[in-house]
């Protein structure tokens, strides 16, 4: 499940955080509800999983997470795991701090620097980090330019 660690354009770069032993369930509700808020400002136009439009990122501390393998797979979602030299890349541009995220990971939000860096240079944050139930997810992707579609 260790796909490509970058999204092509139009594509959605959507970072997970979660506590250890959190279940796929929780996982998969905030995904969609990130979704469902990066189509109300008009950054999705079909469903993301299915038709490879999406990824999910996190670091790679959470590869023993069962919880996110299980919710990747209910998703139909490459699931990326990120270095933390890549999620450190991205720290200032996240938006929201969490300390506890900074003592485990070292970076502000896990959720928004898996994001940032999971779409690459150039990306945006186009839902900021939200939580629910011991899960943080935040989508971000490249600006789409003047004439392209999302």
């Amino acid at each position: 499940m260790n796909e490509p660690t970058r999204i092509a354009p139009g594509m959605l770069a959507i970072g997970v955080g979660c506590r250890s032993g959190i279940g796929a369930d929780d996982i998969v509700a905030l995904v969609r509800r990130a979704i469902e808020r990066a189509a109300a400002a008009g950054r999705v136009t079909e469903t993301p999983g299915r038709a490879g439009r999406a990824a999910l990122f996190t670091a790679v501390e959470k590869q023993g997470e069962a919880g996110l393998r299980e919710a990747a797979v209910q998703l139909a979602m490459p699931l990326v795991f990120l270095p933390q030299a890549a999620l450190v890349g991205f720290a200032d541009k996240a938006e929201t701090r969490s300390e506890r995220v900074v003592q485990l990971f070292g970076v502000p939000s896990l959720a928004e620097t898996a994001a940032l860096a999971g779409a690459g240079l150039g990306a945006e944050l186009i839902v900021p980090r939200l939580s629910a139930g011991g899960v943080t997810c935040a989508i971000a992707a490249l600006p789409i330019k003047r004439g392209e579609t999302p």
